[in-house]
């Protein structure tokens, strides 16, 4: 297993041209494939801001460990960049049409003001660690398969630059968690949790857009419809997710067994 306590996680600021000219269907002209993409999206700034809070909250845990505190504060730089990225992407969206003004009202009242402040901090901490650890496994599939090969450039420069960083920061909430609680039931609740609230506002977004979608009617600027590799790629992995999310339940379990630091490596750009 490597050492993770010696890789950096370093804060970077990359600028992408989200322009609102993009064709609407930036992903290979197939706008359901865009918007599965998309809806993630609407809900990667707040749920960014989430993690951080749910780390933040136990910096008392990590606060004598250069190391950790170290990546903690690296994996708060790089959360926090993604959010604003994405943010970034989101009014993007809106400039093209989309109205996403009430999504965000309805994903900020129930999410954060309503579900977030009855779940105890510990349980919050075990689902930032469960959805890092998902994150990170849709990472790898963007890095090691087709399904971003035809995507708009800009898009794919985001998106590939948001996937390394979730690779470099895998570990950290999940090595807090086990100085906060390392029972196995803590991190089944975690899992429990974070896969709901993802399915729930996930499958929220994913209709909001797709119905404005049909009735903001074609995009003269989207390209032929390419979007099979996509859809290949995406049946063909259903039981890769599957496997790797249910690593987490795996007695001893720790993301850095998954030695996928290289794959970031390798596609991240020259600072």
């Amino acid at each position: 297993m490597p050492d993770a306590t010696a890789r950096p996680i370093p804060v970077r600021a990359p600028r992408f041209a989200l322009d609102p000219e993009l064709p609407r269907a930036w992903l290979a002209g197939d706008p359901l494939a865009t918007h599965v993409v998309n809806a993630l999206s609407l809900l990667f700034p707040e749920g960014e801001r989430f993690f951080i809070r749910a780390v933040k909250h136990y910096e008392h845990v990590y606060e004598d460990d250069p190391a950790l505190r170290a990546r903690v504060r690296g994996f708060f730089g790089q959360e926090g960049r993604h959010g604003h990225e994405h943010d970034r992407f989101n009014r993007m969206l809106e400039a093209q049409g989309f109205e996403l003004g009430g999504f965000f009202d309805f994903y900020t009242r129930t999410a954060w003001e309503t579900v977030e402040p009855r779940v105890p901090p510990h349980l919050r901490l075990a689902t930032t660690a469960a959805l890092e650890h998902f994150t990170a496994t849709l990472a790898e599939l963007a890095l090691d398969t087709p399904a971003l090969d035809d995507a708009h450039p800009e898009v794919r420069r985001m998106l590939v630059w948001h996937a390394c960083e979730e690779i470099e920061h895998k570990s950290v909430a999940f090595d807090v968690l086990e100085r906060v609680d390392p029972r196995w039931t803590t991190r089944a609740l975690g899992l429990a949790i974070g896969s709901g609230v993802l399915a729930v506002f996930f499958g929220v977004a994913l209709r909001t857009l797709w119905t404005q979608e049909q009735a903001l009617g074609p995009d003269p600027r989207a390209p032929e419809d390419r979007g099979a590799a996509f859809w290949r790629t995406l049946a063909r992995s259903r039981g890769r997710i599957a496997r790797s999310v249910a690593e987490l339940l795996r007695p001893g379990f720790h993301p850095d067994q998954r030695d996928n630091y290289e794959l970031a490596r390798a596609h991240l750009e020259p600072e």
